[in-house]
């Protein structure tokens, strides 16, 4: 399986609004939270391209406007930066995805599917 693409700290801030939300324009991606971060329209539209050109969300037309949606589910992205993390703190397995069950991002659901991408990703790693 390809690993997703790590997604800076403003994009992870968008992708958790479309895990949220689902599928939006740019103009109520602007709404719900390119205004707090400071950025203009164009910036946010900018952002939301280089993201697709990412692969981190995807594009379609919806009556003549650009709607986005996040081609990454975010157990695949979440699972990516806790195995970096692992890796950066040079840890022997992975961190223990039941460490986020106060997450308001993730359902217990969520949880148990990150535990078994952690512990099939430290299997493959064993077995390496």
């Amino acid at each position: 399986m390809t690993e997703p693409v790590a997604p800076t700290d403003a994009e992870m801030d968008l992708l958790k609004c479309f895990w949220r939300d689902g599928d939006l324009s740019a103009r109520e991606v602007q709404t719900r939270i390119a205004d707090g971060l400071g950025w203009t329209s164009s910036t946010t539209r900018t952002v939301l391209e280089r993201m697709r050109g990412k692969g981190l969300l995807a594009r379609k037309e919806v009556h003549g406007i650009a709607v986005y949606s996040a081609s990454q589910p975010k157990v695949a992205v979440i699972g990516g930066m806790m195995k970096r993390l692992s890796a950066m703190l040079e840890m022997d397995g992975p961190l223990p995805a039941s460490a986020f069950s106060g997450s308001s991002l993730l359902t217990a659901e969520d949880i148990r599917a990150l535990d078994e991408v952690l512990e099939a990703d430290a299997g493959e790693e064993k077995a390496k």
